[in-house]
């Protein structure tokens, strides 16, 4: 999988084909990251093979829908269980972000993943994605901005001039 641009949430339903000797078969439900419906589906059977005994050419999808956040205005920190394989193994790994959407945090997520340890989406499995309480969040990058009176400095400030266009000299950024 290739996670180019922002990643949506899908939900994937599938079934093994009904045969004869079974009539019924059970539906299989996944929640994909994905940055189409095209790759979900991929992405579904390439699961599916690992944890059941069929794949794509004896079973069918039975609907691709994309779930959109319910509230997409609020902040919410995420929790994030995934797995992922680096040159030297398989590893486990819990990480927290913050963001408006989940599709955001797990975007976040890859993105983060691409560049610390090197991973190829690919190669990266989400395991769970669930919001986290600020006072059960454990990584400090996330906890630092539960702070109700925190303040962002302005480091270089630079003051507007009204009037012309052009100015004939460089303005002062400087500012105690």
């Amino acid at each position: 999988m290739r996670a180019k641009g922002t990643l949506r949430e899908f939900r994937v339903i599938g079934r093994k084909m009904p045969t004869e000797n079974e009539p019924e078969t059970p539906l299989y439900r996944m929640r994909i990251f994905a940055p189409d419906a095209v790759v979900a589906k991929s992405r579904f059977w390439y699961f599916l093979r690992q944890l059941r005994k069929f794949k794509k050419t004896t079973g069918e999808i039975v609907s691709v829908e994309e779930i959109k956040e319910r509230k997409p205005l609020q902040i919410k920190n995420f929790g994030i269980w995934l797995r992922y394989d680096s040159r030297s193994g398989t590893h486990n790994m819990y990480r927290e972000y913050r963001d408006l959407t989940v599709s955001g945090a797990i975007t976040q997520c890859y993105r983060d993943m691409g560049a610390r340890h090197r991973a190829r989406a690919h190669s990266i499995q989400i395991i769970r994605c669930e919001p986290v309480a600020a006072s059960k969040c454990r990584r400090p990058l996330v906890q630092q901005m539960h702070d109700s009176k925190i303040k962002f400095p302005l480091p270089c400030r630079v003051q507007k001039q009204g009037g012309r266009l052009v100015k004939a000299n460089r303005p002062g950024t400087y500012f105690q």
